[in-house]
């Protein structure tokens, strides 16, 4: 039953197309190849129509089968999860081992003043030339 009523509602919208066009030529001036290319448009509308609702059907049926199987993956994963204790890494470093030996301090380090600034010591062979 629902076939015939499909097939009814594209023979229809065929129908309508093909009125539709040959009324926009004239009705007097109407020639076989209006009729055929007519015809060929509507065919066409509906052959697109029809391929674009299969891939978004096929496009479903695939997206619920992954999901599915995502699901089962992902319900597997959370039952393994809460059979054993979870582990957590530190954020700590590990601890530095302790040496018997001295270690020397690092020497001073003085202020050696703006490494970005050229100042007093723009040419280093000669510091007072500035051309």
């Amino acid at each position: 039953m629902r076939v015939s009523f499909l097939l009814y509602g594209v023979l229809y919208v065929v129908v309508e197309m093909v009125g539709h066009q040959l009324q926009q030529v004239g009705w007097a001036d109407i020639s076989p190849l209006d009729v055929a290319t007519a015809v060929t448009d509507a065919l066409l509308t509906v052959a697109l129509c029809a391929a674009a609702l299969l891939v978004l059907d096929l496009a479903v049926k695939r997206w619920r089968r992954s999901m599915a199987a995502w699901h089962a993956q992902w319900t597997e994963h959370q039952g393994e999860l809460w059979d054993e204790p979870m582990g957590v890494a530190s954020w700590r470093p590990a601890p530095l081992a302790i040496s018997a030996e001295r270690v020397d301090e690092p020497g001073e380090r003085g202020y050696r003043g703006n490494p970005y600034s050229f100042a007093g010591h723009r040419f280093p062979k000669d510091p007072g030339t500035l051309l």
